[in-house]
């Protein structure tokens, strides 16, 4: 079965504060075909995005798939706030990286 990395598919991939406590995360897609793709192939998911991210799914406070705007999106509360002692990205901006190399089965 051959497979494309997220990446490929998506127009927008991007993370971002939420408030001083969540991390926001869109996967936003072109063209509905391309989005469907990603929303069947169940790939993307609450559990999957928690595994990703090395947390409890209960620090995923949202999860979406928000078909008007052919986008995935969900949101994770941050381990310590936005700019306290320890926090290396206080804008969230720098989080969605690893969500680049997801593959994606041929649909």
């Amino acid at each position: 079965m051959s497979t494309q990395k997220l990446s490929e598919l998506a127009k927008t991939i991007r993370s971002k504060n939420a408030g001083v406590n969540k991390i926001t995360f869109d996967i936003i897609f072109r063209e509905s075909a391309q989005y469907e793709r990603v929303k069947r192939s169940g790939v993307i998911n609450r559990e999957s995005m928690a595994a990703l991210y090395g947390i409890p799914v209960e620090r995923i406070s949202d999860f979406v798939e928000y078909d008007p705007g052919l986008a995935i999106k969900f949101t994770l509360y941050r381990a310590r706030p936005s700019g306290s002692a320890g926090d290396g990205d206080i804008f969230g901006a720098q989080q969605y990286a690893p969500l680049l190399d997801i593959l994606i089965p041929a649909a």
